[in-house]
């Protein structure tokens, strides 16, 4: 089968009324930065990108060189094309702009630029994720309050892998899709098209070290898992967690499993671990529409209101069957509590 190209494929996408114009240009953009982030992630200490930055991001998180790079990468490419009215980043307090000598678009990019940046120093794979909103028609200048939509209302999302192979998923609500970069002729080609992700899995990832942090829900359903065979669940449970989500998304989209960051003790306060709008929304999205389901614990993540740019949220995602499982546990801890 001859092989389809990246740009083919968003062909095809409009040519079957799923995407317009400006918004295939969008994802040909993000995808062109990602390639040079997978470049300077490439050349490790070669390229002088390893090590902490020596700033700290809007979270107060202390940021890794690539941080930075990646965040420039990504807000330079996107600023003059006229497809985007604005772009936020997991890095920046505010939206950014775009500037008044380019012309403007009508959508609107959000983006983490570097997840599991905490493991570029140490060679595990890392990546770039982003979400596409449509800016209200009546806007003109958009402001924080504009990207506040519920994931219900994404156009698109994606992520980035940059590992032993570059990989892009992709997904504009009719199915979920992987390309895979060929290095040869610098062109993400279609791999998996229609991913499913099975709906049992023995396999699931969670930080283990914040176990004694857990609301009680969880701790029944983790503690079940660990049982084993021998415990109420009747099978063995394997283990994963590489502290990149997307390294850890992307198994559970090529083989199946689950994924946890539960509310737990030390980031109660906070409202969870991750953010809603740079995060969970868009791997909730890639996530069920590969079959899979995706929870804050309580409710469904793309059904949430958000209230905040920078709002964080538990999350549950991965093979719907399990997801559900541990979901069930929540609501009925909340349902005895009164």
């Amino acid at each position: 089968m001859k092989p389809v190209s990246l740009i083919q494929f968003l062909i095809e996408e409009r040519r079957a009324g799923h995407i317009n114009t400006e918004l295939s240009l969008l994802i040909e953009v993000v995808a062109r930065a990602c390639k040079r982030i997978g470049v300077a992630t490439g050349k490790g200490a070669l390229g002088g990108v390893l090590g902490a930055a020596g700033t700290d991001n809007v979270q107060g998180e202390a940021q890794k060189k690539l941080d930075v790079i990646s965040n420039e990468i990504l807000l330079e490419a996107n600023a003059w094309g006229g497809h985007l009215a604005a772009c936020a980043s997991e890095e920046m307090e505010d939206p950014q702009p775009i500037p008044d000598m380019y012309p403007k678009g009508q959508h609107l990019l959000l983006f983490d630029p570097l997840d599991g940046s905490s493991n570029i120093d140490v060679n595990i794979s890392v990546g770039t994720i982003f979400s596409v909103l449509r800016c209200p028609d009546d806007v003109t200048d958009p402001k924080a309050e504009h990207f506040l939509q519920a994931g219900t209302t994404q156009l698109a999302a994606g992520y980035v892998v940059y590992g032993p192979s570059t990989l892009l998923v992709l997904t504009f609500g009719h199915g979920t899709h992987e390309f895979t970069l060929d290095r040869e002729i610098g062109s993400f080609t279609l791999s998996r098209r229609d991913i499913r992700i099975p709906e049992q899995t023995g396999e699931f990832a969670i930080n283990m070290s914040n176990q004694r942090h857990w609301e009680a829900p969880m701790q029944r359903y983790i503690g079940e898992l660990l049982a084993g065979k021998d415990g109420p669940r009747g099978r063995d449970f394997n283990m994963r967690w590489v502290a990149s989500m997307v390294a850890d998304v992307h198994r559970i989209v090529t083989r199946g499993g689950v994924f946890f960051y539960p509310l737990d003790a030390k980031i109660k306060s906070k409202g969870g671990k991750l953010r809603l709008m740079y995060e969970a929304n868009p791997m909730a999205f890639i996530v069920e529409q590969a079959g899979g389901a995706a929870t804050t614990g309580r409710e469904r993540i793309m059904d949430v209101q958000p209230t905040g740019l920078h709002q964080r949220v538990p999350v549950f995602l991965g093979s719907s069957q399990e997801v559900e499982h541990a979901t069930r546990y929540h609501r009925e801890a909340d349902s005895a509590q009164g």
